[in-house]
This record gives structure tokens, C-alpha cells and sequence, in this order.
């Protein structure tokens, strides 16, 4: 889906944020891939998809370090409550990381980077509010 050209919101990435956080990080890599080989394949876009997936399934642990601290250690983070603003710099943080990469990867030239930059931007700006919908709207049950 891809509005006017410059937003398109790619709210796939929910899969490679809410995996759990004590879950096993060779699986999250593999199917992180072949998540995103699956839409290249359906895109045609060449491998930027997979990419981009690999690259935020390999940073999520940084990026839940740096917005968590002490609570990612202690592997007590639970991104599909209320939103806090730590959860809230997650996902922006994950979400822009995922979008530079594969803008990036799509244009692959230093003279587009202010369109990179836009389409960033746009796209992770629609991407997190779609994000944050979602997330609310699928709760899974308390027991």
C-alpha cells in the first residue's frame, strides 16, 4: 500500500516488536527473514524487505536496552499493555530504524537522501500510529 508516494505503512514489523522478550533470538532472526523474503518476493523489491527485518530483528535488543534499562535486563518489558513512554520510544525508535534501513537500501544513492529522509519520516509516522491502533485493538486474553 503506498500513499501519494512517500507514506507507506508497514505494519508487519508488529511481529518482529511484540516477539517476546525471553524468546528464542535465533528463531526471531530466521522467520524475521523470512518474513521479510516474503514480501520481497510478493513486491518484487529484491531482498530490502528482508533486510530491513533482519536489521531490526538484530538491533531489538539494543533498542529495548536503551528505552527499558534495568527492566530489560530483569526481562519484565510488556509492550501490549498501556502505552508508556518508554514503550513509546520503542516502538519509534524500532520502527524508524526499520524504515531508514529500507528506504535507504531502496534508493541506494547519496543524491536521494532528503527523499529517504521524507519517506522516513512520513511512512514511520503512519507506520507507529497504525502500530498503536493495532496494539490496542488485539489484546490477548487475561487469564
Amino acid at each position: 500500500m503506498n500513499f501519494y508516494g512517500y507514506i507507506s505503512p508497514f505494519p508487519y514489523i508488529l511481529f518482529i516488536i511484540l516477539y517476546p522478550v525471553n524468546g528464542n533470538k535465533a528463531a526471531l532472526l530466521v522467520s524475521s527473514f523470512f518474513l521479510g523474503l516474503l514480501l520481497d518476493m510478493f513486491s518484487n523489491s529484491g531482498g530490502v524487505h528482508a533486510t530491513s527485518c533482519l536489521v531490526l530483528a538484530y538491533m531489538r535488543p539494543l533498542i529495548f536496552k536503551f528505552s527499558f534499562g534495568l527492566s530489560y535486563e530483569y526481562q519484565t518489558v510488556k509492550l501490549n499493555d498501556v502505552l508508556t513512554p518508554e514503550r513509546f520510544s520503542f516502538l519509534l525508535i524500532a520502527t524508524i530504524t526499520h524504515h531508514l534501513v529500507l528506504f535507504t537500501l531502496e534508493a541506494f544513492e547519496f543524491s536521494f537522501i532528503l527523499d529517504v529522509l521524507l519517506r522516513t519520516l512520513l511512512s514511520s509516522t503512519f507506520t507507529l500510529l497504525l502500530s498503536i491502533i493495532i496494539i490496542y485493538l488485539v489484546k490477548p486474553n487475561k487469564r
